[in-house]
């Protein structure tokens, strides 16, 4: 199941679901299979479409993770609150600092969708991603990571861990 949070919570109550408002943005819940045709174009599950639909999310922003061999999907205004936190944090004259903020913002690129619900992905963003065909929508909170099938199930292949990450970080004797 799938929620949302935000100013007017107008898909909650058209959908009676109780969730919780942690500010003005919307959460995602749930991960998805999808398949790239030949142009590199992919249908948004329609959860999440549902979602920016109802919040009047128009343009999205698609960058290559920081972290993992995978693309993130932000909400345009996810992506603005995104950079706005980046850059406060950041010193304007610290060339390295800059650096940071140039390459994170130089690897972004805004992406809609078409009438019938899907989005061209870059060929440089597919190889980035190890894209050929099988995708996989993840959600994570307020934005959207998307993955090769394969890199994935490797990904998920540890979460026979969660239980003792959990521990290590929760738990107190």
């Amino acid at each position: 199941m799938w929620g949302i949070v935000g100013k007017s919570g107008i898909f909650a109550q058209k959908y009676k679901l109780q969730v919780a408002n942690n500010g003005d943005f919307m959460r995602f819940i749930g991960d998805y299979p999808a398949k790239t045709d030949a142009k590199g174009r992919v249908f948004l599950p329609s959860a999440f479409r549902k979602i920016l639909d109802a919040e009047r999310e128009v343009r999205l922003v698609l960058r290559n993770d920081v972290f993992q061999k995978c693309l993130v999907l932000y909400p345009e205004s996810v992506w603005n609150m995104q950079l706005d936190s980046l850059k406060s944090q950041l010193n304007p004259w610290n060339a390295k600092q800059q650096m940071m903020l140039r390459q994170f913002v130089a690897d972004a690129e805004l992406v809609a969708l078409d009438g019938q619900g899907r989005m061209l992905i870059s060929k440089r963003k597919l190889q980035y991603a190890g894209i050929d065909g099988d995708v996989r929508f993840l959600a994570m909170d307020d934005r959207i990571e998307v993955w090769s099938k394969s890199m994935f199930e490797e990904m998920m292949n540890g979460e026979g861990e969660l239980g003792a990450n959990f521990e290590e970080l929760l738990g107190h004797e």
